[in-house]
């Protein structure tokens, strides 16, 4: 770590969350529109489905883990300890804030939008009934999809039985997407470690990994493009805080 000094490190970080930013800022600001794009029955949405799933619990607490042993395998030992820290801090700050935001802004879902405006579902209804409720709702109007019915737009949209019951588990609120701010969050502060220990590789692959989570997000009818904008912007700055506050630890450590 002291052959990089942490100033250069924070620079080569925040370059890596401008690129995160930039994509779903030019989407937001084109007012561009990213469902219903995608056939959701098609090979490509279950791809994208498995890539949503790898931020999705409990097969989040899977990828962090399989991420902290490749760290393990690449990293100098002396930097674990710092790494185990900064993920833990940054993850539960991202995690309080998402449960913190979303019911505060109590956006609608996309999905949940589309069926509202061509399968008479009752915005008020389904956001006031409990969790369980969502989803036996969502059921009855997945349930009407995978009929074929017409809808008002002269369109159908037909769901894969993975998706169809996506839709059904994810019944909350939309602003901010919480995989985006976990992908985005968890991405950063490794690539801060990755690129001390010049792994750039890996540390470019992280980040596109946490790109493609927020497109995934929005083609699956799941967010807006200012939710995974935002969770892009927040996720930066809990990623900082997370280091500022580990190189902090480290430094009175030494002291």
């Amino acid at each position: 770590m002291r052959s990089n000094p942490p100033a250069n490190l924070y620079f080569s970080v925040v370059l890596l969350w401008s690129g995160l930013t930039l994509i779903p800022a030019a989407i937001y600001l084109g007012g561009l529109s990213l469902f219903p794009w995608l056939e959701l029955s098609s090979l490509k949405a279950e791809l994208l489905y498995g890539l949503t799933s790898s931020g999705t619990a409990p097969y989040g607490v899977l990828t962090v883990l399989a991420l902290l042993l490749v760290c393990y395998l690449l990293l100098p030992r002396k930097q674990l300890v710092p790494l185990l820290f900064s993920v833990c801090l940054a993850m539960g700050l991202s995690l309080g804030l998402n449960h913190f935001l979303k019911p505060y802004f109590g956006h609608p879902r996309p999905n949940v939008q589309f069926l509202a405006e061509n399968q008479g579902l009752s915005l008020s209804g389904f956001y006031q009934a409990s969790q369980p409720t969502r989803r036996i709702l969502m059921a009855q109007e997945v349930a009407k999809l995978s009929k074929k019915i017409k809808l008002s737009q002269e369109t159908k949209l037909s769901l894969s039985p993975k998706i169809a019951q996506h839709w059904q588990d994810e019944v909350g609120y939309s602003f901010p997407s919480g995989h985006t701010l976990f992908a985005v969050t968890l991405a950063l502060v490794v690539s801060y470690f990755l690129l001390a220990a010049q792994r750039f590789l890996f540390a470019a692959l992280l980040c596109l990994w946490a790109l493609a989570m927020g497109f995934s997000r929005m083609l699956l009818g799941m967010h807006w493009p200012q939710d995974v904008l935002a969770a892009s912007l927040l996720g930066g700055l809990i990623a900082l805080l997370a280091l500022l506050i580990t190189e902090k630890w480290r430094a009175i450590g030494q002291g």
